[in-house]
């Protein structure tokens, strides 16, 4: 039977805390008045006051324990019942306005316990509020419960005084045994989530973690919620530990306990109707709305959920959206993108940039007799319509996956690959560069989407969007020199064994083409980065680019951190430092991932230019202004076959008849799709090409 227990009415809104848990010479509000610092003067209700609220049908169980403000109007107080010590600010005869909603400042027909109220709000028929420290000008209407307990933790994972450990929320991310958990902390970031998830073998560097987490919280019981200024919640009904920044809006949500919602004037958090959010850390401008269900999750900043999805045991990296779909288990990088019903993604590792297609099923099939599988996606990966996948598998960097039912665990090393499930000749097809080949827009359009996309304010981690970059240029390496070994047939495909759990063959497609196009890629890159240093730097002559380039020729490993490109030699020195206690928490890892950003430029301007030598077959001494200009007039012409890629890849759309059929005249398709010559990204890469020519017949006669 349900067990409950009897006490006087007398006691309500007093004991928050238990006696044997408040610290000695302290009351239960000593942590209530650390946390109020909204500065008002309170002062005791006089009789004219007392005499109003009793009028106007308030009550109270002690008048001394109400406390208002100078500007305190009793009359814009009624019917509410007022229970332990209440904190008013000034009342004022005003009515604010939000979105059509308005409200008379005041408070109204509802019960409050232990509470402070800052200036002007407006709160009417809240059914139960309890324990909560509510901002300036702050809407509330229609709420069910609103009420905070001595033990809330606000979505961390911490175990507060008295607690059993077992109560505390791990995050079980990339694998469904929780053999990946991390624990969620407000202000945690993709970067932190994945080096504390993927290291598992370092048990002093978990620990570390554990304790670097341990110190941003404070064991004590009785902190109040928070409701930052001009928050505005209505028609909710239970709102249960949840800690809410300013400017926040939430409506119609069905529950909501044990959560941080960041929110400022700048960085708007939503929440909308039938949500249910449980142990979770919201970022700031995140949008939640229509039916979400979410569970022991963190979406970082920016991010959506929407239309009915489900995320549990995952983090959502910033800038991504995700709706109609189910998400468990999983890590995903910044810049993700599943939009779809019937999709699914389960115990992955999604490294960004990534878009996952309606009917997807990644992480379904296991291999093992436990769920223990995983799957790793470098940046761009792209499963298309219907694609289902069996755990383990790993692809490279922007691989696309065509549709199909693909019967087994996969490792793919190439990147810009399709990859296909050829049913009829019982073999997987994988076509490497596919993307320069035959989808140029979509993969330059993405690039700028992305930076034009990414809303941050505060940008801890550097992240990189560009598709060549160090991760992916050290793929096309590892690339060449699989397709290298390889002798192909007439048709230029190559049979390759070990890259599916089968005795099938894969075959590879465009084998020539593919190497030609990966040399190219790498040369642009590295000549590309040179020039945009030549003219930042305003380097005058070839004899000064040299001085100012490194004298390393060791291409760099890189390894990417939650979306941020670091060298491999620096996330080693990174766990030394973290091991030893040279690194004490995670502000001062924060740091590191500002100081790397800080780096970032001069050390992939490093790795462009070893990676220049290492594809030329030179040392840097064979570096000859010669050689460079013929390196410009190599990289303008790769920057025309990419704006022609471009403009191609996008002209089928025009030009398919099966496309243009629903359309009577190509008026009246120009009038729903707009005009192929006014396409803005297209206009936008050839004014980057009339640059360009400019920057090179510049740097043309400057470097001799």
């Amino acid at each position: 039977m349900n067990v409950i227990h009897k006490h006087p009415v007398s006691n309500l809104g007093y004991n928050f805390v238990d006696r044997k848990y408040i610290p000695k010479g302290k009351d239960e509000y000593h942590l209530r008045n650390l946390q109020n610092r909204n500065g008002i003067e309170y002062r005791k209700l006089n009789a004219q006051e007392i005499e109003a609220l009793v009028r106007n049908r308030n009550t109270s169980d002690d008048w001394n324990k109400i406390y208002v403000s100078k500007s305190f109007n009793p009359d814009l107080v009624k019917n509410c019942k007022f229970h332990g010590l209440i904190r008013i600010g000034k009342l004022e005869p005003f009515y604010l306005e939000f979105h059509n909603l308005r409200m008379a400042v005041g408070l109204y027909n509802s019960t409050i316990i232990s509470c402070d109220l800052g200036n002007n709000i407006c709160i009417d028929n809240v059914n139960y509020l309890s324990h909560y420290i509510i901002g300036n000008e702050v809407m509330i209407a229609n709420v069910n419960e609103l009420a905070t307990t001595d033990y809330a933790k606000f979505g961390n994972g911490i175990v507060k005084a008295g607690e059993d450990e077992q109560v505390r929320v791990w995050l079980e991310l990339c694998n469904e045994n929780g053999g990946r958990s991390v624990i969620p902390f407000n202000g945690m970031l993709p970067g932190d989530a994945y080096l504390w998830s993927k290291y598992r073998d370092d048990e002093t560097l978990l620990d570390k973690f554990k304790e670097f987490t341990e110190k941003l919280f404070d064991k004590q019981r009785g902190y109040y919620g928070k409701i930052g200024d001009r928050t505005v919640i209505k028609n909710c009904k239970i709102i249960k530990d949840v800690w809410v920044g300013s400017d926040a809006y939430f409506k119609g949500a069905n529950k909501l306990k044990n959560l941080t919602v960041n929110s400022d004037e700048s960085r708007k958090s939503q929440i909308g109707e039938g949500c249910e959010l449980v142990n979770g850390i919201v970022g700031y401008g995140c949008r939640i709305f229509y039916g979400v269900k979410a569970v022991r999750f963190i979406m970082a900043s920016h991010s959506q959920l929407k239309y009915g999805a489900r995320l549990i045991n995952s983090y959502l990296g910033n800038n991504s959206t995700i709706s109609c779909c189910e998400v468990l288990n999983s890590l995903i990088f910044p810049a993700h993108e599943q939009h779809h019903n019937n999709s699914f993604l389960c115990a992955a590792l999604v490294m960004g940039q990534s878009n996952i297609a309606a009917g997807a099923t990644i992480g379904s099939n296991h291999n093992s007799r436990s769920p223990d599988g995983e799957l790793v996606a470098g940046r761009g990966f792209w499963p298309g319509l219907c694609v289902s996948l069996k755990h383990n598998s790993r692809f490279a960097s922007f691989s696309i996956l065509a549709k199909a039912d693909f019967p087994a665990e996969l490792n793919i090393p190439l990147p810009f690959s399709l990859i296909s499930n050829d049913v009829a000749n019982n073999r997987l097809v994988v076509m490497p560069a596919y993307w320069f080949m035959y989808n140029m827009y979509a993969l330059s359009r993405n690039a700028w989407k992305y930076v034009n996309r990414d809303r941050r304010t505060e940008k801890i981690q550097h992240i990189e969007y560009d598709f060549l970059a160090p991760d992916t240029i050290n793929e096309i390496f590892q690339a060449l020199k699989i397709l290298e070994a390889l002798e192909p047939d007439e048709a230029g495909s190559a049979v390759i064994t070990g890259w599916e759990n089968s005795e099938r063959p894969t075959v590879i497609l465009r084998l020539p083409q593919s190497l030609t196009i990966f040399r190219e890629l790498v040369h642009y890159y590295g000549t590309m980065l040179l020039i945009e240093h030549s003219l930042k730097n305003k380097i005058s002559n070839f004899e000064e680019l040299k001085k100012t380039l490194s004298a390393k020729i060791i291409r760099s490993e890189w390894l990417n951190i939650g979306g941020q490109l670091i060298q491999k030699t620096e996330i080693e020195k990174l766990k030394r430092n973290i091991r030893s206690g040279k690194i004490k928490s995670w502000d001062e890892l924060h740091n590191f991932y500002r100081q790397q950003g800080v780096a970032y430029e001069n050390d992939k301007l490093e790795h462009a230019y070893t990676s220049l030598l290492e594809i030329l077959h030179i040392t840097p001494k064979q570096f000859t202004p010669a050689l460079f200009r013929q390196l410009l007039k190599q990289a303008l012409n790769t920057k025309e076959w990419m704006c022609k890629g471009i403009f191609n890849s996008r002209s089928k759309d025009y030009s398919n008849p099966f496309r243009k059929m629903v359309y009577d005249t190509d008026e009246e398709m120009n009038k729903v799709t707009g005009r192929l010559e006014d396409n803005s990204f297209i206009q936008m890469q050839l004014a980057e090409l009339d640059t360009l020519k400019k920057q090179v017949k510049l740097l043309e006669k400057k470097m001799k």
